[in-house]
């Protein structure tokens, strides 16, 4: 049956990918034909997400490797899975309960609410996956996995690897070995969860702010002379103060002060160092003193120098805090609202005070247990608390006030005088309050502010084990593509804080440690062990926490493999051997699989990591819902059919470059796909696999046109190798499109037509060369477009099994004849410049030209001779004549052994396309200009969207570039007199 006219990928596409599946193609070791193993490890995606285009590329890069091993004979195993993004996922089924009138998590209870759950994710499950499958991912499904597989209530326990129990060992492991505690640290808290959450999870965004200025009095009415100075040491101010001067864009956190930072070598506050200054809110009856301290952290030169030091509600301050042994008092619930529990404030401030003064020390539980907010305060949202706090210290006079016309305040805020008209007053005093932009923490699935909390967690003592993961590196046993990722792998290793594991939700790992009434600790896999270790009659309660997704999702690799049982795939499957992953995880899930396989197996986990970065616009924009960029990659492959975007994927995807993805270039290769489908439909209308036999073997050619696409073939291969060998998938693209569309589409297929058509000795053999050349682009394109490939390599023969099994090429560079090549690259060197000079000169396309050589050698006469029909037909010439000298207005083609001219002077007026040209340079030398003047204005790099620079850039090269191909058809026309 003759072939359709069109690929139809949306029919195609989901009837290839079932029969893939049920021949089981992508089971672990299948089409294996050696001993070497390849497995990869699927980023785990949140089992309640939908397909993005991170997703996308990144699952494209991982099946390229994943097929081009399997081709190649590899024991082959993509292990896929899902992960159960416990603070998603806990979101998603409260919203679906909510829009659904069911009763609330905590109206219906742990239990309960867990069982709900597990419905929701055998629900959403389906999602991720098939969308995964509709761009042809070719992971074993058969053997998907987990990071909750096998907990209580997992409704498909037993039918995958006990992720969960592999979870809790590794967490009793570390705890016996003193590798896990539980501490009170600073976290990101999310008000709206009522949980900590990781950096990762946290959206930094710049908002319009205010930074206020207040006064804290030196205790006891102390005074000193403040002296400031110029950059020469020359006074510029001298004054008695009373005072030191703060500036906070929080002032509600002021309640929980427990000192003023200066640094040690700013002179203007040596007086006072040592001395005690006086919070300037609450009842002034018990106003608490607070000592000024010397540390390293505050900046002369930003605001007065001087920082208040909050401990428990900021991360540079509990930093401080620690170092000078400040307490750290908290001040907000789990929502973030003022404490209302705990002594009255006047009982708290006396006890804080005694503990400022050094008359008593407080334990780290003491000190959370005390509420400093003023009884006043408690209880209200930490907004307007900030709104009471400010009103009051302004109202008793201990703002830091300033002229109206103080720049610092942006625009004027003079007061009118009514009793001068109304008129602004320039001597009237304010308030200080910089209105300017701060950058605030977001959680980034709640939209809130998140608060820096300090709270009772659990910890992995990092420093302990990150030791074998840096050397792993440094020794080049885990290698980094690109190497610019060891150096942010080094930086966050070598500078790494406690890990917190610990979430305040009821989905996920419950922590495995059990309390007594006294606080004692019980740490084992199941209660009743726990019971044991307690003894009998002792009553215990579980840790409500759960475990940070970040900490199950560290064991992926040997959780999935069947860890703790040495099961067969394990053996054999680790190491794996590649992650492909975002480079934005390196430190969060990389590094800490690094660490947490040394510490567990003590093994590597993978041999090498390949990172990528954010998929961006065709700008350069990071895509977001709110600019309205963000591409949906499902609709990408409605419209365009997986193979294109895939290819795609491919072509953007250079070491450390900015991922840009252009919808002209998604069009551009399905043409791709149709240009290669159009080739097989003339190889076919030709006869071309016809009587074909089964043999792949490479067909001994005699033509030269034979000779030269068959080592065409050859080089291409080894490029494409070459290239994935490198993670170069770029590379790979581009060799693959410049050999099929140009050498095989293009040029190919028009220098086989004499010989297929003149039914001559070579037309067999010109046939089998073709329907194996054809062959090898079907092979050499699958892992990157598979569906198109697959349907192609059907349709052109009976073949004893599917592309996605078919042998990868092992040929190499003997299959180049030397002759061959360059035989036929000087015939397209000579049409190409032949077409070339027609286009410049604006000759009519389907006119033909009478063509001159002069100094023609016998070399480049053989090759005209042997190839004459040829070039005369593609490059559009009546005759060729030899002469000793080109006539006056020729347009020369020079080549290696001979020297080509078009005579033109009769043909095209060269006056006129002068003209044209000269018009049209000048129009691109004022464009030229334009962007060279933005580019070399500091100001415009500096200050411009860096999208916006790079597009400049971009278009400037362009123009510049076509500026050149003006340039140069007008010295052709200078040439023609």
């Amino acid at each position: 049956m003759a072939m359709e006219k069109t690929f139809d990928a949306s029919e195609a596409e989901a009837r290839l990918y079932k029969a893939w599946e049920e021949s089981g193609a992508f089971k672990a070791g299948a089409n294996a034909s050696r001993e070497d193993a390849f497995c990869v490890m699927i980023p785990p995606p949140n089992v309640t997400g939908s397909l993005h285009m991170g997703h996308a590329f990144n699952n494209t890069l991982q099946d390229i490797l994943v097929r081009w091993h399997r081709m190649r004979g590899f024991d082959t195993l993509w292990q896929p899975g899902t992960d159960h993004a416990g603070i998603a996922t806990q979101m998603v089924t409260e919203r679906e309960m909510a829009a659904n009138g069911e009763p609330s998590r905590r109206e219906m209870g742990r239990e309960a609410f867990l069982d709900r759950v597990w419905q929701q994710k055998v629900k959403s499950r389906g999602t991720i996956i098939g969308q995964l499958k509709r761009l042809g991912a070719s992971a074993d499904w058969s053997r998907e996995a987990f990071t909750m597989g096998g907990a209580a209530g997992d409704p498909d326990r037993g039918n995958g690897p006990n992720f969960h129990d592999a979870v809790i060992k590794v967490f009793v492991d570390m705890y016996n070995k003193g590798l896990i505690y539980r501490g009170k640290r600073l976290v990101n808290w999310d008000p709206h969860f009522e949980t900590a959450i990781s950096d990762l999870e946290v959206e930094n965004i710049e908002n319009p702010g205010h930074m206020w200025h207040f006064k804290y009095p030196l205790a006891g009415g102390a005074t000193y002379t403040y002296i400031e100075k110029d950059e020469d040491g020359n006074v510029v101010l001298e004054e008695e103060r009373d005072y030191i001067s703060i500036a906070t864009t929080r002032p509600e956190t002021m309640l929980g002060d427990g000192a003023v930072a200066v640094h040690p070598s700013d002179e203007r506050y040596a007086p006072i160092v040592g001395k005690l200054c006086e919070i300037p809110v609450g009842p002034k009856e018990h106003r608490r003193l607070i000592p000024i301290i010397t540390d390293e952290y505050p900046d002369p030169t930003f605001g007065s120098g001087a920082v208040k030091i909050t401990g428990a509600h900021d991360f540079n301050d509990y930093g401080v805090a620690k170092r000078g042994n400040i307490p750290c008092y908290r001040l907000m619930d789990t929502k973030a609202h003022m404490r209302d529990d705990g002594a009255p404030y006047e009982e708290a401030a006396l006890i804080a005070g005694a503990v400022a003064r050094g008359e008593r020390t407080l334990t780290e539980a003491e000190t959370d247990a005390l509420n400093l907010v003023p009884d006043h305060l408690r209880g209200l949202d930490r907004f307007e608390a900030r709104k009471r706090v400010v009103e009051e210290i302004t109202a008793e006079g201990l703002a830091v006030m300033v002229p109206a016309t103080d720049p610092r305040l942006g625009s004027p805020k003079a007061p009118v005088a009514p009793e001068e008209g109304g008129e602004a007053r320039d001597d009237a005093i304010v308030p200080l309050v910089e209105a300017k932009p701060i950058m605030q923490p977001f959680g980034d699935r709640s939209k809130v502010v998140i608060e820096p909390m300090l709270t009772d967690q659990w910890f992995v003592d990092a420093e302990k084990i990150v030791g074998p993961a840096l050397d792993a590196v440094r020794s080049g046993e885990v290698k980094i593509v690109p190497e610019s990722g060891e150096r942010t792998y080094y930086h966050w290793l070598e500078n790494i804080e406690p890990w917190c594991i610990s979430r305040q939700l009821w989905w996920g790992h419950q922590i495995p440690v059990w309390f007594d009434a006294d606080g004692n600790q019980y740490c084992a896999p199941t209660e009743a062990e726990a019971q044991a270790m307690a003894g009998d009659g002792v009553a215990l309660t579980r840790d409500p926490d759960v475990l940070d997704t970040w900490f199950s999702s560290g064991l992926w690799p040997i959780g999935t493999l069947g860890w703790p049982e040495q099961t067969p795939e394990l053996q054999k499957y680790f190491p794996t051997s590649v992650l492909v992953t975002g480079q934005d995880i390196l430190f969060f899930w990389v590094a800490r699989m690094m660490m947490m396989q040394l510490a567990v197996v003590d093994q590597i986990p993978f041999k090498d990591v390949y990172l990528h970065g954010l998929v961006r616009d065709a700008k350069g924009k990071k895509m977001s819902k709110s600019l309205g960029n963000v591409v949906d990659p499902l609709e990408i492959i409605d419209e365009y059919g997986a193979d294109a975007l895939r290819f795609t994927n491919a072509a953007m995807a250079s070491l450390g470059g900015v991922l840009k993805l252009d919808m002209q270039r998604i069009a551009g290769y399905r043409n791709f796909g149709t240009k290669l489908w159009n080739a097989t439909r003339f190889a076919e209308m030709n006869g071309v696999f016809e009587n074909r036999a089964p043999s792949a073997d490479i067909p001994k050619a005699t033509a030269t046109v034979n000779q030269w696409i068959i080592g065409e073939t050859a080089r291409v291969r080894g490029e494409v190798d070459a290239a994935l060998a490198a993670y170069r998938f770029d590379d790979a693209a581009a060799a693959l499109y410049r050999f099929v569309w140009g050498k095989v589409c293009d040029w190919y297929v028009e220098f086989s037509k004499p010989l297929l058509l003149d039914d001559g000795p070579q037309t067999a053999e010109t046939k089998a060369t073709m329907a194996w050349v054809i062959d090898q682009c079907l092979i050499l394109l699958h892992p990157i477009m598979p569906f198109i490939t697959e349907e192609l390599w059907a349709v052109t023969g009976d073949r004893s099994k599917m592309l996605v099994h078919a042998d990868w090429p092992t040929y190499g560079d003997d299959l180049i004849d030397a002759e061959a090549d360059r035989e036929m690259n000087w015939v397209i060197g000579l049409i190409e410049g032949i077409r070339s000079a027609r286009q410049q000169m604006h000759v009519p396309v389907g006119l033909y030209l009478p063509l001159v050589v002069k100094d023609m050698g016998d070399a480049a006469k053989a090759a005209w001779d042997r190839n004459e029909v040829l070039i005369k037909r593609l490059a559009r010439i009546d005759d060729l004549t030899v002469v000793d000298a080109f006539p006056k207005g020729c347009a020369t083609v020079p080549m290696e052994g001979a020297s080509f001219g078009l005579p033109l002077a009769d043909i095209i007026d060269v006056a006129e396309e002068k003209a044209r040209l000269e018009k049209s340079l000048q129009k691109l030398a004022k464009e030229i200009g334009g962007m060279k003047g933005r580019l070399g204005n500091p100001k415009f790099v500096e200050s411009a969207p860096e999208e916006v620079v790079e597009e400049t850039r971009a278009n400037l090269a362009a123009r510049e570039e076509e500026a050149a191909q003006l340039n140069e058809a007008l010295a052709r026309l200078a040439e023609l007199g």
